[in-house]
Protein backbone atom coordinates (compact mmCIF):
# COMPACT_ATOMS: atom_id res chain seq x y z
CA UNK A 1 0.00 0.00 0.00
CA UNK A 2 2.74 2.44 0.98
CA UNK A 3 4.35 1.86 -2.65
CA UNK A 4 0.92 2.75 -4.14
CA UNK A 5 0.17 6.02 -1.75
CA UNK A 6 4.21 6.87 -2.95
CA UNK A 7 2.92 6.74 -6.38
CA UNK A 8 0.14 8.86 -6.28
CA UNK A 9 1.14 11.51 -4.40
CA UNK A 10 2.41 13.53 -6.76
CA UNK A 11 -1.01 14.24 -7.70
CA UNK A 12 -2.33 15.38 -4.72
CA UNK A 13 0.28 17.49 -4.27
CA UNK A 14 -0.76 19.02 -7.25
CA UNK A 15 -4.15 19.81 -6.09
CA UNK A 16 -2.64 21.29 -2.84
CA UNK A 17 -0.45 23.57 -4.81
CA UNK A 18 -3.46 24.65 -6.30
CA UNK A 19 -5.30 25.05 -3.52
CA UNK A 20 -2.25 27.51 -2.06
CA UNK A 21 -1.94 29.47 -5.16
CA UNK A 22 -5.48 30.53 -5.28
CA UNK A 23 -4.52 31.90 -2.18
CA UNK A 24 -1.68 33.91 -3.66
CA UNK A 25 -1.54 37.42 -5.23
CA UNK A 26 0.93 35.44 -7.82
CA UNK A 27 -1.90 34.44 -9.97
CA UNK A 28 -4.54 36.84 -10.63
CA UNK A 29 -8.11 35.94 -9.53
CA UNK A 30 -9.70 36.55 -12.67
CA UNK A 31 -7.25 34.10 -14.10
CA UNK A 32 -8.57 30.96 -12.76
CA UNK A 33 -12.23 30.53 -14.82
CA UNK A 34 -9.91 31.04 -18.07
CA UNK A 35 -7.79 28.02 -17.11
CA UNK A 36 -11.32 25.82 -16.47
CA UNK A 37 -12.45 26.91 -19.80
CA UNK A 38 -9.16 26.01 -21.08
CA UNK A 39 -8.94 22.57 -19.61
CA UNK A 40 -12.84 22.37 -20.48
CA UNK A 41 -12.82 23.16 -23.94
CA UNK A 42 -9.45 21.90 -25.67
CA UNK A 43 -6.65 20.32 -22.88
CA UNK A 44 -8.90 17.84 -21.97
CA UNK A 45 -11.06 16.39 -25.06
CA UNK A 46 -6.99 16.66 -26.85
CA UNK A 47 -6.22 14.39 -23.75
CA UNK A 48 -9.59 11.71 -24.47
CA UNK A 49 -9.38 11.78 -28.08
CA UNK A 50 -5.56 10.78 -28.36
CA UNK A 51 -5.41 8.52 -25.53
CA UNK A 52 -8.68 6.35 -27.05
CA UNK A 53 -6.86 6.73 -30.59
CA UNK A 54 -3.53 5.40 -29.56
CA UNK A 55 -4.57 2.91 -26.69
CA UNK A 56 -4.24 -1.14 -27.47
CA UNK A 57 -7.26 -2.46 -26.21
CA UNK A 58 -6.46 -6.12 -26.86
CA UNK A 59 -6.55 -8.81 -24.38
CA UNK A 60 -9.14 -6.57 -22.16
CA UNK A 61 -12.65 -7.67 -21.61
CA UNK A 62 -14.43 -4.12 -21.84
CA UNK A 63 -18.20 -5.89 -22.64
CA UNK A 64 -17.37 -7.42 -19.25
CA UNK A 65 -16.01 -3.95 -17.78
CA UNK A 66 -18.60 -1.43 -18.43
CA UNK A 67 -21.70 -3.85 -17.52
CA UNK A 68 -20.00 -4.28 -14.36
CA UNK A 69 -19.73 -0.42 -14.29
CA UNK A 70 -23.25 0.08 -15.52
CA UNK A 71 -24.96 -2.21 -13.22
CA UNK A 72 -22.90 -0.65 -10.14
CA UNK A 73 -23.89 2.80 -10.63
CA UNK A 74 -27.76 1.32 -11.37
CA UNK A 75 -27.49 0.10 -7.65
CA UNK A 76 -25.86 3.10 -6.18
CA UNK A 77 -28.35 5.46 -7.73
CA UNK A 78 -30.98 3.19 -6.75
CA UNK A 79 -29.76 2.64 -3.46
CA UNK A 80 -29.04 6.36 -2.71
CA UNK A 81 -32.69 7.39 -4.14
CA UNK A 82 -34.45 5.15 -2.09
CA UNK A 83 -32.64 6.30 1.52
CA UNK A 84 -34.65 9.56 1.39
CA UNK A 85 -37.61 8.30 3.11
CA UNK A 86 -35.46 7.07 5.82
CA UNK A 87 -33.17 10.33 5.73
CA UNK A 88 -36.34 12.67 5.84
CA UNK A 89 -38.06 10.39 8.87
CA UNK A 90 -35.16 11.09 10.96
CA UNK A 91 -34.39 14.25 10.02
CA UNK A 92 -30.22 13.74 9.10
CA UNK A 93 -30.63 14.88 5.66
CA UNK A 94 -32.82 18.19 5.19
CA UNK A 95 -34.85 17.69 1.36
CA UNK A 96 -32.85 21.04 0.44
CA UNK A 97 -29.50 19.35 1.02
CA UNK A 98 -30.85 15.69 -0.77
CA UNK A 99 -29.81 16.21 -4.23
CA UNK A 100 -26.38 17.09 -3.46
CA UNK A 101 -26.05 14.09 -1.29
CA UNK A 102 -26.91 12.10 -4.13
CA UNK A 103 -24.61 14.21 -6.88
CA UNK A 104 -21.75 13.34 -4.52
CA UNK A 105 -22.36 9.72 -4.31
CA UNK A 106 -22.84 9.26 -7.91
CA UNK A 107 -20.44 11.67 -9.71
CA UNK A 108 -16.94 11.00 -9.96
CA UNK A 109 -13.45 12.83 -10.75
CA UNK A 110 -12.38 11.38 -13.84
CA UNK A 111 -9.48 13.68 -14.34
CA UNK A 112 -8.11 12.75 -11.12
CA UNK A 113 -8.31 9.25 -12.17
CA UNK A 114 -6.73 9.68 -15.65
CA UNK A 115 -3.98 11.02 -13.49
CA UNK A 116 -3.70 8.38 -10.99
CA UNK A 117 -3.96 6.10 -14.11
CA UNK A 118 -1.11 7.64 -15.71
CA UNK A 119 1.15 7.58 -12.89
CA UNK A 120 0.30 3.96 -11.95
CA UNK A 121 -0.98 2.12 -15.10
CA UNK A 122 0.24 1.07 -18.75
CA UNK A 123 -1.39 3.54 -20.91
CA UNK A 124 -4.35 0.81 -21.58
CA UNK A 125 -5.31 2.19 -17.85
CA UNK A 126 -5.94 5.90 -18.99
CA UNK A 127 -7.58 4.49 -22.45
CA UNK A 128 -10.51 2.66 -19.61
CA UNK A 129 -10.89 5.69 -17.55
CA UNK A 130 -11.63 7.11 -21.08
CA UNK A 131 -13.86 4.96 -21.81
CA UNK A 132 -15.63 4.65 -18.40
CA UNK A 133 -16.20 8.37 -19.25
CA UNK A 134 -17.74 7.95 -21.94
CA UNK A 135 -20.25 5.16 -20.94
CA UNK A 136 -21.65 7.31 -17.98
CA UNK A 137 -21.29 10.85 -18.75
CA UNK A 138 -24.90 10.31 -20.45
CA UNK A 139 -26.16 8.48 -17.36
CA UNK A 140 -25.33 10.48 -14.85
CA UNK A 141 -26.05 13.84 -16.06
CA UNK A 142 -29.84 12.68 -16.79
CA UNK A 143 -30.31 10.90 -13.30
CA UNK A 144 -28.12 13.71 -11.53
CA UNK A 145 -30.50 16.43 -13.29
CA UNK A 146 -33.83 14.65 -12.83
CA UNK A 147 -32.69 14.22 -8.64
CA UNK A 148 -32.16 18.04 -8.39
CA UNK A 149 -35.00 19.08 -10.41
CA UNK A 150 -37.06 16.55 -8.22
CA UNK A 151 -35.87 18.13 -4.71
CA UNK A 152 -34.89 21.84 -5.59
CA UNK A 153 -38.56 21.88 -6.84
CA UNK A 154 -37.99 23.25 -9.79
CA UNK A 155 -38.42 22.51 -13.43
CA UNK A 156 -35.58 21.49 -15.78
CA UNK A 157 -35.06 22.57 -19.20
CA UNK A 158 -34.76 19.06 -20.87
CA UNK A 159 -34.20 20.78 -24.26
CA UNK A 160 -31.16 22.39 -22.39
CA UNK A 161 -29.87 19.30 -20.93
CA UNK A 162 -30.15 17.54 -24.25
CA UNK A 163 -28.19 20.22 -25.86
CA UNK A 164 -25.68 20.47 -23.27
CA UNK A 165 -25.08 16.65 -23.49
CA UNK A 166 -25.39 16.67 -26.82
CA UNK A 167 -22.38 19.70 -27.01
CA UNK A 168 -20.70 18.53 -24.30
CA UNK A 169 -16.59 18.54 -25.82
CA UNK A 170 -15.24 15.54 -23.59
CA UNK A 171 -17.97 13.43 -25.22
CA UNK A 172 -17.23 14.88 -28.82
CA UNK A 173 -13.86 14.23 -28.22
CA UNK A 174 -14.10 10.45 -26.60
CA UNK A 175 -16.44 9.94 -29.43
CA UNK A 176 -14.18 11.55 -32.13
CA UNK A 177 -11.37 8.88 -30.73
CA UNK A 178 -13.62 6.06 -31.59
CA UNK A 179 -14.30 7.22 -35.00
CA UNK A 180 -10.46 7.76 -35.69
CA UNK A 181 -9.57 4.11 -35.00
CA UNK A 182 -12.65 2.78 -37.51
CA UNK A 183 -10.70 4.65 -40.24
CA UNK A 184 -8.11 2.69 -42.37
CA UNK A 185 -5.46 5.19 -42.16
CA UNK A 186 -3.46 6.55 -39.27
CA UNK A 187 -3.49 9.85 -37.61
CA UNK A 188 -0.81 11.94 -39.50
CA UNK A 189 1.88 11.91 -37.27
CA UNK A 190 2.77 15.45 -36.91
CA UNK A 191 -1.04 15.93 -35.57
CA UNK A 192 -0.73 13.03 -33.55
CA UNK A 193 2.01 14.68 -31.65
CA UNK A 194 0.91 18.18 -31.62
CA UNK A 195 -2.47 17.33 -30.01
CA UNK A 196 -0.31 14.82 -27.35
CA UNK A 197 1.69 17.29 -26.21
CA UNK A 198 -2.00 19.29 -25.38
CA UNK A 199 -3.07 16.32 -23.75
CA UNK A 200 0.02 16.12 -21.33
CA UNK A 201 -0.78 19.92 -20.40
CA UNK A 202 -4.41 18.53 -19.07
CA UNK A 203 -3.28 16.61 -16.46
CA UNK A 204 -1.09 19.12 -13.95
CA UNK A 205 -2.83 22.13 -14.68
CA UNK A 206 -5.99 20.66 -14.21
CA UNK A 207 -5.28 18.93 -11.36
CA UNK A 208 -4.05 22.56 -9.93
CA UNK A 209 -7.57 24.21 -11.27
CA UNK A 210 -9.23 20.58 -9.21
CA UNK A 211 -6.84 22.28 -5.59
CA UNK A 212 -7.74 26.04 -6.68
CA UNK A 213 -11.71 24.93 -6.60
CA UNK A 214 -11.72 23.32 -3.41
CA UNK A 215 -12.77 25.46 -0.40
CA UNK A 216 -11.19 23.91 3.01
CA UNK A 217 -13.38 26.49 5.27
CA UNK A 218 -16.25 24.44 4.80
CA UNK A 219 -15.05 21.21 6.79
CA UNK A 220 -14.73 23.38 9.79
CA UNK A 221 -18.88 21.97 10.10
CA UNK A 222 -18.72 18.32 9.19
CA UNK A 223 -22.46 17.01 9.72
CA UNK A 224 -23.97 13.80 8.72
CA UNK A 225 -24.92 15.26 4.93
CA UNK A 226 -21.38 15.05 4.15
CA UNK A 227 -20.69 11.93 6.00
CA UNK A 228 -22.75 10.18 4.46
CA UNK A 229 -22.26 10.75 0.59
CA UNK A 230 -18.28 10.37 1.43
CA UNK A 231 -18.78 7.10 3.40
CA UNK A 232 -21.04 6.00 0.19
CA UNK A 233 -18.59 7.19 -2.20
CA UNK A 234 -15.44 6.01 -1.33
CA UNK A 235 -16.34 3.01 0.58
CA UNK A 236 -19.99 1.61 -0.66
CA UNK A 237 -19.02 1.96 -4.17
CA UNK A 238 -15.34 1.03 -4.97
CA UNK A 239 -16.13 -2.20 -3.28
CA UNK A 240 -19.77 -2.34 -4.67
CA UNK A 241 -18.11 -1.94 -8.39
CA UNK A 242 -15.18 -4.42 -7.64
CA UNK A 243 -17.20 -7.23 -6.18
CA UNK A 244 -19.85 -6.82 -9.39
CA UNK A 245 -16.67 -6.83 -11.86
CA UNK A 246 -15.60 -9.79 -9.97
CA UNK A 247 -18.84 -11.78 -10.24
CA UNK A 248 -18.60 -10.47 -14.30
CA UNK A 249 -15.34 -12.55 -14.54
CA UNK A 250 -13.22 -9.38 -14.42
CA UNK A 251 -9.75 -10.05 -12.88
CA UNK A 252 -6.04 -9.09 -12.59
CA UNK A 253 -5.31 -5.46 -13.48
CA UNK A 254 -8.27 -4.81 -15.17
CA UNK A 255 -9.97 -5.10 -11.82
CA UNK A 256 -7.86 -2.07 -10.47
CA UNK A 257 -8.78 -0.01 -13.51
CA UNK A 258 -12.44 -0.07 -12.73
CA UNK A 259 -11.49 -0.15 -8.80
CA UNK A 260 -9.91 2.80 -9.02
CA UNK A 261 -12.35 4.55 -10.82
CA UNK A 262 -14.55 3.27 -8.11
CA UNK A 263 -12.60 4.89 -5.88
CA UNK A 264 -12.41 8.74 -6.46
CA UNK A 265 -13.95 11.52 -5.04
CA UNK A 266 -17.07 13.52 -6.48
CA UNK A 267 -16.44 15.59 -9.66
CA UNK A 268 -16.81 19.04 -9.48
CA UNK A 269 -18.91 20.12 -12.23
CA UNK A 270 -22.32 18.93 -9.97
CA UNK A 271 -21.57 21.88 -8.39
CA UNK A 272 -23.00 24.25 -11.43
CA UNK A 273 -25.87 21.45 -11.63
CA UNK A 274 -27.13 22.37 -7.99
CA UNK A 275 -26.63 26.16 -8.48
CA UNK A 276 -28.47 26.80 -11.62
CA UNK A 277 -31.17 24.74 -10.52
CA UNK A 278 -31.12 25.62 -7.49
CA UNK A 279 -30.00 22.82 -4.93
CA UNK A 280 -27.37 23.39 -2.21
CA UNK A 281 -24.58 24.18 -4.07
CA UNK A 282 -22.81 25.18 -0.76
CA UNK A 283 -23.39 21.56 0.87
CA UNK A 284 -21.98 20.02 -2.81
CA UNK A 285 -18.68 21.90 -2.98
CA UNK A 286 -18.05 20.87 1.14
CA UNK A 287 -18.97 17.41 0.63
CA UNK A 288 -16.38 17.69 -2.59
CA UNK A 289 -13.61 19.43 -0.74
CA UNK A 290 -14.55 16.64 2.29
CA UNK A 291 -14.01 13.98 -0.40
CA UNK A 292 -10.85 15.19 -2.43
CA UNK A 293 -8.81 14.91 0.91
CA UNK A 294 -10.10 11.92 2.32
CA UNK A 295 -9.52 9.66 -0.98
CA UNK A 296 -6.06 11.07 -0.79
CA UNK A 297 -5.57 7.52 1.64
CA UNK A 298 -8.96 5.70 0.76
CA UNK A 299 -7.66 5.60 -2.88
CA UNK A 300 -4.52 3.80 -2.18
CA UNK A 301 -6.82 1.69 -0.10
CA UNK A 302 -9.04 0.63 -2.51
CA UNK A 303 -6.08 -0.15 -5.30
CA UNK A 304 -3.89 -2.27 -2.05
CA UNK A 305 -7.05 -4.25 -1.79
CA UNK A 306 -8.14 -4.93 -5.00
CA UNK A 307 -4.50 -6.17 -5.77
CA UNK A 308 -4.65 -8.82 -3.23
CA UNK A 309 -7.86 -9.83 -4.50
CA UNK A 310 -6.97 -10.02 -7.96
CA UNK A 311 -3.35 -12.29 -6.82
CA UNK A 312 -6.13 -14.67 -5.85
Amino acid sequence: MLAIFESILPVFLLILAGNLLRRTPLINQTAWPGLDQLGYWVLYPALLFITIVNADFTGLQLDAMMAALLVSIAVICSFTYASWPVLARTGLVLESEFSSVFQTTARWNSFIALAVAQKIFLPAGMAVVALVMLVIIIPLNIASTFVVTRFADRTANWRRVAWNIATNPLILAMLAGIVMRAMPFRLYAPLDETIDLAGRAALGMGLIAIGASLRPGDLMQLRFAMWLPTVLKLVLFPALLVATAMAFGVSGVQLSYLALCGAVPTALNGYLLARQLGGDAELYAAIATLQTGISFLTIPAVLAVTAQLSAG
